[in-house]
Parts: structure tokens; C-alpha cells; sequence
């Protein structure tokens, strides 16, 4: 069987797999929900199986949709690669950039890999570390671009999105529901002393520290495994996880902006088209509601 397959269906479908959602799928594409669903028709007519699953909450993969989503994922990447390198001017020498771990993985990591791939002569520098060492080091000339959290009503950086932090637990596990209520907090932070106890005790709730750890993945690992509860930013709740709102008499624990420094002797192309991408990854992500 000779099978034609138009590489506007594979972008379409890798889509869909990765939001498991037709709606945001089509937000995300500039394109209305109708034809992006027309489009899955036509490419399970083409391949001749069903690649979705349709429930309540969204779409899943069938096992020959996972099939062909690692081979259509290729396709769409190297397309893209190919594209960003045919079009993407000159550019050389070296970026710095800091940015929150939390958004390494969940947000920037493509962004900073199509960056490295179309701008090869381009040196890529990465730090994690919390905003204010971010910050000191920008000011330091360390850091040509610095992605932080901030608490202040009006930042005097680039506004990227507004993420809150909030209490989160495991769906299974409910630890929230334990008396006295188990958490999990980073360690050695006054924003948890300001914040987050701060939001328990205004509860009333009684509480006991269970484990303390350095990064986000550390407290998503204590919530996942159902160790305990822990303060994350609304965009980074993990799977099988949920935020506790109001009606588990929880609040957000603060207001926290996502905000992007740019050093102000920083102003070198490089730097420019990076600032861009990472812009263009947020906007990409509030888009499609940030899950």
C-alpha cells in the first residue's frame, strides 16, 4: 500500500498528541478545532487506523498512534530544523542565560535546542539557580539574559506570564487530607518562611515538615510520591497531581510573575534572537492555557 502523507497532518497530529486536546491543539496552529479534526480524519483514512482515543477530559493515543508519533515527531523536527536554518541569519559568539528550573524542561528546552541547531557557531551557557543569585549575576555581567520570579507589583523587567504558586498534592495519595498535614518545602528559602507558612498558619491548618529539597523536581517528586504536599508553580504540577484551590480551603500561596532581564551593555545579535525565542516560547505556552 503506498501511503502519501502530507507533513501539515503529521505537524497537526504531533500536536494533538502533545496537548492530548483538539481545542488547544488548534489554538496553538492558528487553525479552528473543525479543520483541525477534519485533518485527523483524513490522516486515519490515509494510514487506515485509528491513532485517538476520545474520552471526557481529552484525547489519548491508540498504540499505533504512539507508533507513528515517534516518527512523525522526527519528520515535524527536522522540517523545523531544516526551515530555522535556511531562513535564520548569521549569527555567532556567546549567550548566558538564567533561567528557573522550572521552565527548563516544560518550556524552554525545544526552544533552546532549535536555537543551538539553527545558530551553530552560537555558544549556549544555561545556569539554574533561584531568582536572586540570577539576578546578582546578571548585574555582575555574568548573565546576559536572567528569567526570574518576582513579587513586585509592577517589574521592571520583561513581563513573560504570570504563574502563581500554589499548594499541590497527589490525586491518589491526598495528603492534604492527613492530620497533621505533611509538607514539603525547598530548603533554606525565606520565600517559604514569607510565603508559603505563612499561607498555612493563616489557615489555621496544623502542619509537619517532611522533606526539604533545593529544586522543584525535588518537591514534585514529594507530591508524585505521595510524601507530602509542596508549594509549585501552577504550571509545573505534574501528572496525577492537582492544585488545592478553594475548596479544599486552600489560596494561591503568592502572585509570582515570570520575568525576563536583559544585561543593558547585552547587545549583541545573538543575544536579541534569544531574548525572541524565549519570548516566543512563554507566548506559545500562555497560549495554550499552560498545561
Amino acid at each position: 500500500m503506498n501511503i502519501q502523507l502530507d507533513s501539515d497532518l503529521l505537524r497537526s497530529f504531533v500536536a494533538i498528541a502533545d496537548l492530548e486536546n483538539f481545542t488547544r491543539a488548534a489554538a496553538t496552529l492558528g487553525r479552528t478545532q473543525s479543520s483541525i479534526s477534519m485533518q485527523m480524519k483524513r490522516l486515519e483514512e490515509h494510514v487506515g487506523v485509528r491513532l485517538f482515543e476520545r474520552g471526557p477530559r481529552g484525547v489519548t493515543l491508540t498504540r499505533r498512534g504512539n507508533e507513528l508519533l515517534v516518527k512523525a515527531r522526527r519528520i515535524v523536527d527536522l522540517l523545523d530544523e531544516t526551515a530555522a536554518s535556511l531562513s535564520a541569519p548569521e549569527l555567532e559568539g556567546r549567550v548566558r542565560i538564567g533561567i528557573p528550573e522550572e521552565y527548563g524542561a516544560s518550556i524552554l528546552s525545544r526552544t533552546l535546542r532549535d536555537f543551538g541547531k539553527a545558530h551553530s557557531n552560537v555558544e549556549i551557557i544555561v545556569q539554574h539557580a533561584w531568582s536572586a543569585v540570577q539576578k546578582a549575576a546578571l548585574e555582575r555581567g555574568d548573565l546576559d539574559l536572567a528569567v526570574v520570579f518576582e513579587w513586585e507589583s509592577t517589574p521592571r523587567g520583561e513581563v513573560l506570564m504570570v504563574d502563581p504558586t500554589v499548594w499541590t498534592t497527589s490525586e491518589v495519595h491526598r495528603m492534604h487530607e492527613e492530620l497533621p498535614m505533611p509538607i514539603a518545602l525547598y530548603e533554606s528559602s525565606s520565600w517559604c518562611r514569607e510565603f508559603a507558612i505563612r499561607s498555612l498558619e493563616g489557615s489555621g491548618r496544623a502542619y509537619r515538615v517532611v522533606y526539604r529539597s533545593d529544586t522543584s523536581g525535588g518537591l514534585k517528586l514529594a507530591v508524585s510520591s505521595g510524601l507530602a504536599i509542596a508549594p509549585l508553580s501552577r504550571s509545573n504540577i505534574p501528572p496525577g497531581c492537582r492544585e488545592l484551590t478553594a475548596a479544599d480551603g486552600f489560596g494561591d500561596i503568592d502572585a509570582s510573575t515570570v520575568v525576563m532581564y536583559r544585561r543593558k551593555n547585552a547587545t549583541g545579535k545573538a543575544v536579541t534572537a534569544m531574548a525572541e525565542a524565549i519570548r516566543e516560547a512563554f507566548r506559545r505556552h500562555t497560549m495554550v492555557g499552560g498545561r
